[in-house]
This record gives C-alpha cells, sequence and structure tokens, in this order.
C-alpha cells in the first residue's frame, strides 16, 4: 500500500506541550506544562455568556464575528492604543489566535516564500509555515536577556521574505520586544516590501514597568502588519476559542475568505460574552493581569531557584525559563519526564521550541505560573524534593 501520509504532515510533530498535558495527568502531576489557568474565569464574563444562551444567541454569527463583539474590539483598540478601527472591514473574529495565525498565513504566504520565525518559538508557527508549503527561515534570541543580533537577522531578508512572525510579550521566553527592535524589525519590512504578522495574545500581561508596543502602531506599518489576538489569556478562558485578527481592508478580505472556509464561524454566545468584557474597566489589567501574575512570578521564582534551577526572569506572558544544569541531566526531555514521573511536576522541554531539537534547548525546561497560589504552592512542596539532587 502507498504511503498516503502527506510531505507536509511528515516535516513536523505532534505538539509535546499536549502531550506533557496527557503525561501529567497519567502520573497525577501538578500540570506546570501547559499554560491554562486552574481558576474561574471572571464572573461578569460567565455571566454574559449565560444571558447570550439564555437571549437565544445560539446558531451561527456572521463569519467573520458578531457586530457587538467587533464594535468591542474597536472600542478596546481605540481605548488602548488610539487607533480606530473599521468594524466592517478590518477585524476577523477567529476560532482562537491558533486558527488566526494559520487563516493569516494561509491567506497572504505562498509556496516557494520564505518567513522569518524568531526561536525560542511557539511551536505552531514553524508548522504552520510548512502547511503553506513556504519556507521557515529562523532566527536566534539569545538567553539570558533574549537580545537577538541586528545584522545576522538583516541577513535573513531577501527577495523571497514575505512575512516575519513577531510574538510579543514572548512564549515561551517571557521577552518584550522594545522600541528600539521594532523599530529595526520595521525598517526591514518596509526595506524588502516584507509582511510583520505578530501574535500579541499576552498584550497585557507584562512586568517590571514594561511596556507592549504594537507594531501595527509605528509608522508606515499599519498597511504591512496582521496582529493576531485571543481573548484566551486576558480573560482565562482559553477554552472558548475567540481569537481575532486585525489588518487593512485588502488583508483582511483574504483573511476572511480563509478563515470561512477553515471554521465557517467562532462559537455566537461566547462572541457575546467578550464583547462585555472588552469592556471592563482599564483597571481588570492592572490588577487581573499585571498584579496578579506578578505576585505568582515572584514567588515561583523564588521556588525555582531555592530548588536549584538557574531561571531568566521573564518581563512579559506566564512562562519561566529555568536552566536544568545543576541537576546533572545533559537532555531536557529525560529531565521533564523525570520532572514529572518521579517529582510530580509537569514542564515542557525546552529544545520543544527550536527547530533543531538535538542541539538547542537542551539545558532548559519551561514553567507555566497561570496557576491557583495554592497550586503553586503544592508545586513548591514537590520541588523541595529536588534541593541538593544531582543525577548520579
Amino acid at each position: 500500500m502507498r504511503d498516503f501520509t502527506s510531505f507536509k504532515a511528515k516535516q513536523f510533530t505532534e505538539s509535546v506541550i499536549r502531550e506533557m498535558s496527557r503525561v501529567a495527568n497519567k502520573h497525577q502531576a501538578i500540570n506546570l506544562a501547559q499554560g491554562f489557568p486552574d481558576f474561574p474565569a471572571p464572573q461578569a464574563l460567565k455571566d454574559a455568556a449565560h444571558r447570550a444562551i439564555d437571549n437565544n444567541h445560539n446558531q451561527y454569527a456572521i463569519t467573520w464575528g458578531t457586530k457587538q463583539l467587533r464594535d468591542a474590539i474597536v472600542y478596546k483598540v481605540q481605548r488602548d492604543y488610539g487607533v480606530t478601527l473599521d468594524p466592517e472591514g478590518q477585524i476577523t473574529v477567529c476560532c482562537g489566535a491558533t486558527e488566526g495565525m494559520i487563516a493569516t498565513l494561509l491567506a497572504t504566504i505562498n509556496p516557494g516564500d520564505e518567513v522569518i520565525i524568531f526561536e525560542p518559538f511557539y511551536e505552531n508557527y514553524g508548522a504552520d509555515v510548512v502547511l503553506c508549503g513556504a519556507t521557515p527561515r529562523y532566527i536566534k534570541l539569545n538567553a539570558p536577556d533574549y537580545s537577538f543580533d541586528h545584522d545576522e537577522l538583516a541577513s535573513l531578508f531577501n527577495e523571497k521574505t514575505k512575512a516575519i512572525i513577531i510574538n510579543t510579550p514572548n512564549n515561551p521566553t517571557g521577552k518584550v520586544f522594545s522600541l528600539e527592535e521594532m523599530t529595526f524589525i520595521a525598517d526591514l519590512c518596509k526595506k524588502y516590501d516584507t509582511l510583520a504578522i505578530t501574535d500579541e495574545i499576552y498584550e497585557h500581561i507584562v512586568y517590571d514597568g514594561e511596556k507592549h508596543i504594537p507594531m501595527w502602531t509605528l509608522p508606515d506599518m499599519f498597511d504591512r502588519c496582521i496582529a493576531v489576538n485571543s481573548v484566551s489569556k486576558t480573560y482565562s478562558v482559553t477554552g472558548w476559542r475567540i481569537g481575532f485578527v486585525t489588518a487593512s481592508h485588502v488583508l483582511t478580505d483574504a483573511i476572511r475568505k480563509v478563515h470561512d472556509f477553515l471554521t465557517v464561524g467562532a462559537a455566537a454566545p461566547l462572541q457575546m460574552a467578550v464583547a462585555e468584557a472588552f469592556r471592563f474597566d482599564e483597571s481588570y489589567y492592572q490588577e487581573h493581569l499585571i498584579d496578579f501574575y506578578g505576585a505568582r512570578r515572584d514567588y515561583f521564582l523564588k521556588v525555582l531557584t531555592d530548588a536549584g534551577f538557574n531561571c531568566i526572569v521573564p518581563k512579559g506572558a506566564y512562562y519561566i525559563m529555568a536552566d536544568i544544569s545543576n541537576f546533572g541531566y545533559d537532555d531536557d526531555v529525560e529531565f521533564a519526564f523525570f520532572l514529572t514521573e518521579k517529582i510530580g511536576v509537569a514542564v515542557v522541554p525546552g529544545s520543544t521550541f527550536y527547530r533543531d531539537g538535538e542541539k538547542d534547548g537542551k539545558k532548559f525546561v519551561r514553567f507555566c505560573f497561570c496557576k491557583q497560589m495554592a497550586t503553586l504552592e503544592a508545586a513548591a512542596e514537590r520541588l523541595k524534593k529536588l534541593k541538593g539532587y544531582r543525577k548520579a
């Protein structure tokens, strides 16, 4: 029998992050691998979802999003960044940022194109580019500050470069790209007539006075930017799968066509609920995101340091990259399974976030801290068993 598996599907593996959740369940480990909260979503948001269902918003919405949600996104973007979008022609509501990213790439990338990706990277990006028949080109973010070599990045741009993907605040590193870095990237995009595709789902989760700078707010960049976003992290509803993509009219038209044939549309009652969430007072960001996650970041950094990890302090998002060298392991995957099975805390191997997992990321694992304090305290108790431990 012939091999019916596509060449594209053979170029990447299933999600290691979601695999580690399954391993955590098998061994009853505390899941600090996959980035989902274990605490309730805001009550006001849940109440809004109940009202939407009771009011019979249960059938197909307009494929690119309910009018109420698109208007709320316009309100939110204007309030947060001073940019006014056209709700009829510059916003596409998707089934999460995951669908938003693949819809964006399928709408803009052709076979033979090249797409630049920073590594370590969220694992979907490389696979999405391959599914488009394009070639991913990688540029390293170098620990501990996860800076990049400007000359190296410039050398990757050429006449085949169709897009660059920028995730800020960044998963897995917690890096928040600076204005200087964003401006440098923007100048290269303009020079080589390249798209900037930005993943901004952690836009409001920043620490230590850092500010998220959207690429599309920089001079002459709006028409060559596509911003992919989601409510998953901002409102602790990762299972709702409500994302949105903002872009120029021309790009939005292409994205909407692809989105329509990928998923038709996101859940109608949940869209109605999210429309209310986008009108929460701005204090929500400070109290429920920055302060809330900042306290957990600081607590868990100390826990990990006391256990023997060398940690890189994240400036955004809710993950910690931790160096495992003190424990005598030179294989992050082996260590991740040891930690899950023997210590009872699940993490993601650092090599997952690199194209060459046999070479890069082997000294790191990623912890997520978007959990109840009680969960982190329980993990801290288990991690105490690591203190002074070194593999024989």
